[in-house]
């Protein structure tokens, strides 16, 4: 397949000489499903998730989030399966803070130990020296809460001392967490959850902007209500596009800082989300777009 030649453009990680396309690609969708444990033992189709990968990178994605927790183990695994020996210029970018129970839980895994052991079960796995960029999950399943994270991300930047790590980045996080850790290390990226009807984050989005550091969404098309999957469908049906990649270059052009990681198991809807970051939004769709989110931000 021929490269794209701009997958929406380019952004440089603060302090660093990583440089990404911003359209990347998230991970966690190639690890399987067993009953009701989700991103859980290994897909179905394991060459058809190393098909995925290889069409992803082939086609311009040099950013690939993921963490040993999906799976456990298995994503990192088919990650080198498919990729190493990893081609110049691709970044990974993993996250530490989680580990998986029995029955499938998502728990916290915070402590010195537990912390340690997952960087270097990423880079066993993941077959590499030194990881590009370690987030520190944090959090609830899906927002922030209050509270110091110095003790872990210490441990973090412990590490990133030792060689093991080259950049730290926070996931789950608010500005006041942020704060707190810019007082331990330079912060490179936050990933928090943010899309078109959830946007909470939007004054953190700018201040990171204007720090010049990444913000990477999780959950690009979640909570929706009803009236605002229309409205996204409408929208969607004046370009001819599908909803999820109109959600996709909403949030591409939300702001330059913005980096995207959609994932997925399948090659097609790779092209698919892929072909987002060569949509551009005419102003009285992006107007009727943004009032989503003032919609969303205004209900009690």
């Amino acid at each position: 397949m021929v490269q794209e030649t701009n997958l929406a453009g380019r952004f440089r990680f603060p302090a660093s000489s990583l440089t990404v396309n911003r359209m990347g690609y998230g991970a966690m969708q190639l690890a399987g499903r067993d009953g009701k444990k989700l991103v859980w033992g290994p897909p179905r189709d394991v060459e058809g998730a190393i098909r995925v990968l290889q069409e992803a990178v082939a086609s311009g994605v040099n950013h690939i989030d993921t963490s040993d927790f999906y799976g456990p183990h298995l994503t990192n695994q088919i990650i080198r399966r498919a990729l190493f020996p990893y081609p110049e210029g691709l970044v990974i970018v993993t996250k530490v803070g989680a580990r998986r129970g029995d029955d499938g839980s998502w728990l916290h895994a915070l402590s010195r130990q537990e912390l340690i052991d997952s960087v270097h079960d990423n880079l066993r796995n993941l077959g590499v020296e030194v990881i590009d960029v370690v987030n520190l999950r944090v959090g609830g399943v899906a927002e922030p809460s209050d509270g110091s994270i110095a003790e872990p991300l210490t441990v973090l930047a412990e590490l990133k001392e030792q060689g093991l790590v080259r950049h730290l980045g926070l996931s789950n996080v608010t500005p006041a967490q942020l704060a707190e850790a810019q007082t331990i290390g330079e912060i490179v990226c936050v990933q928090n959850l943010y899309n078109l009807a959830q946007r909470k984050d939007d004054a953190f989005i700018d201040d990171l902007a204007a720090k010049g550091i990444a913000y990477v969404p999780f959950f690009p098309l979640g909570g929706f209500s009803p009236l605002q999957v229309t409205e996204l469908n409408q929208a969607a049906a004046l370009l001819g596009a599908t909803p999820m990649q109109v959600a996709l270059a909403w949030l591409l052009q939300r702001s330059q800082n913005i980096l995207l990681i959609p994932g997925t198991s399948s090659v097609e809807h790779l092209r698919e989300n892929l072909r987002s970051a060569s949509i551009e939004l005419p102003s009285e769709i992006l107007a009727a777009l943004n009032a989503i989110g003032q919609t969303a931000q205004s209900v009690p």
